[in-house]
């Protein structure tokens, strides 16, 4: 008897997560068929905006929107000349864990990116997917730039 009580205890214990669990690539597959478009890749065709240049010589570029696993991801890059003076996450995952993750790790890609002036930069740990979205986006918004 206290055997058949234990295995039901932790037969329950297992189950609770399970039934807890909310996969977040539901929404972002819906939202995308809800667009009518079709993310099975890793990067969007285009490119990246074209640039846009103030009067002071700086000019922004949008990179391509990046799917992952968690969801899109899109950086904004500044130029002043050829030099990177900005980087910007304009695009990240709808789901509250996916943003915290990219919110903290965006301070330290974008010090990584403006001290490298490239889209070679480390990887923040715990936020992989999320630092090689950036770079991805990052390198698309350097060549739609140069």
């Amino acid at each position: 008897m206290r055997r058949a009580v234990i295995a039901l205890v932790l037969t329950a214990a297992g189950l609770v997560p399970l039934l807890r669990y909310h996969p977040s690539t539901a929404t972002t597959a819906s939202a995308a068929s809800a667009q009518g478009t079709a993310r099975t890749g890793t990067t969007t065709p285009s490119a990246g905006s074209p640039p846009s240049t103030a009067a002071n010589g700086t000019r922004t570029v949008t990179g391509s929107e990046v799917e992952t696993e968690f969801g899109p991801y899109q950086v904004q890059v500044t130029f002043n000349g050829s030099t990177i003076t900005d980087v910007q996450m304009v695009e990240t995952p709808s789901d509250r864990r996916s943003q915290r993750i990219a919110d903290s790790a965006a301070p330290t890609l974008r010090q990584e990116a403006l001290q490298a002036q490239s889209a070679k930069i480390d990887t923040v740990s715990g936020a992989t997917a999320t630092s090689e979205a950036y770079a991805q986006s990052l390198q698309a918004a350097i060549d739609a730039g140069n």
